[in-house]
């Protein structure tokens, strides 16, 4: 295995093992805690909606810190010292799930959305030092997949768990996990470009989000493919929340069953994100982004207008997910294919700040509409088929040229300095 090979799996893994870390712990507390004694107002639904944006909070206020981290010092050695963080904290939720306190196993979802959001524009950062403009499209879309793969994993060991309570086997993978994404992060050793010591920009976070959009201004296609990324995860975030209260409630399924079909959802978006990879080849296909969405919306349709059975629900939610994997990938690999040099950290905090600014809108629609619908899941399907509509809309308008089909956008590569840095 040449050294290309090995920082790209050395970074998969990292991905993928931080995701498990996080989707893990957070369905763990999902199933798991509602049968700890928990207040009388807090219902399943709403320790949803708390656990999700405990995760998504941090990214509303440090997005800017973190990509002034990813153009100041080296994208490694922030992902190392956050993964070796990401031990302790686990410990943490040990003790949590020990005792079976609730508020601190949500203050640890808390930190980990802490640290995750800190190396999240190092991590996206170093797709592209390790193989360039020709391995940004690949990169993305297997990141990606690997992303989904934790969420797939994470979702079904919490969800098995929860029915075959075993506390040992939970604090064993809390721990263990964690170790071996350190383990991997040290794996990784790029060449990246010199770090930017000058010009880093601000911190506060609404003049870092008005900064950013008028510099992506300049690039075309940016600011748009930032919107675009941030709706899908606004849909991905809602309808993992739904399909806890769609199995359960909707269809009457056990905890198992609505953890694989939510897995269907994973495997989807993981497929779909290598598909969407594959098909780019060393380019990126823009036009793929109307073709996902319409597909996103005709799976929509079906779901709500028939509710069908828990099996046909998870492969029209499987081929939902998959038409998202199609819809997202181009719109990352258009971030990173730009020519930004050590600006795309700042980009990816960017990216970051404005993907959890839509995902925490998709937690307050999802608990708003549940709240009014006396957990209706249908409904809440229904207010995704809205959203998904009006961003193909969007795009139809101003975009046309993504619905005749053109040729793969690529921009200048940058050039690298000669020096690997390492923690």
């Amino acid at each position: 295995m040449n050294r290309i090979q090995k920082n790209w799996t050395a970074l998969f893994a990292t991905n993928f093992l931080g995701v498990f870390n996080d989707n893990f712990l957070k369905h763990c507390i999902i199933f798991i805690s509602i049968t700890w004694c928990l207040p009388s107002w807090l219902s399943q639904s709403q320790l949803i909606s708390i656990v999700a944006a405990a995760l998504v909070l941090p990214y509303l206020f440090l997005s800017p810190l973190a990509g002034r981290f990813a153009m100041k010092y080296s994208k490694q050695s922030v992902l190392r010292f956050c993964k070796l963080l990401e031990i302790s904290i686990l410990s943490l939720v040990c003790v949590a799930f020990y005792f079976m306190w609730v508020w601190l196993a949500v203050f640890c979802v808390l930190m980990m959305g802490i640290l995750s959001c800190i190396y999240s524009p190092s991590k996206y950062g170093l797709i592209r030092d390790i193989e360039g403009q020709k391995g940004v499209s690949f990169g993305s879309g297997v990141f990606e997949t690997m992303a989904f793969l934790g969420i797939l994993i994470g979702t079904v060991a919490a969800s098995y768990l929860s029915d075959h309570y075993r506390l040992w086997a939970i604090l064993a993978l809390f721990i263990g996990l964690a170790i071996l994404g350190y383990l991997s992060s040290r794996q990784i050793k790029v060449v990246e470009l010199p770090e930017e010591k000058d010009n880093l920009g601000t911190i506060n976070p609404i003049r870092f989000l008005i900064d950013s959009y008028r510099y992506a201004s300049k690039h075309k296609y940016i600011n748009s493919a930032v919107f675009g990324a941030s709706i899908f995860w606004l849909v991905g975030g809602v309808i993992q929340m739904n399909m806890v209260i769609h199995c359960v409630k909707t269809l009457g399924t056990s905890n198992t069953v609505a953890g694989l079909v939510m897995c269907c959802a994973a495997i989807g978006i993981a497929l779909g994100c290598t598909a969407a990879g594959v098909l780019a080849k060393k380019g990126v296909r823009p036009e793929m982004i109307p073709i996902g969405l319409l597909g996103m919306i005709i799976s929509l349709t079906a779901i709500i207008f028939f509710n069908p059975p828990v099996y046909i629900c998870a492969f029209l939610v499987f081929c939902l997910a998959f038409m998202g994997g199609i819809f997202e990938v181009p719109c990352m690999a258009l971030v990173q294919n730009a020519n930004l040099g050590r600006k795309l950290g700042d980009m990816i905090g960017y990216l970051n700040f404005v993907t959890f600014i839509f995902v925490l809108i998709g937690t307050g629609l999802f608990s708003m509409t549940t709240l009014l619908t006396k957990d209706n899941s249908l409904a809440v399907f229904s207010v995704l088929l809205v959203i998904c509509s009006l961003t193909l809309l969007y795009y139809a308008v101003k975009y046309p040229e993504f619905f005749i089909g053109r040729k793969s956008t690529s921009f200048p590569e940058e050039k690298k300095s000669s020096k690997i840095t390492d923690l």
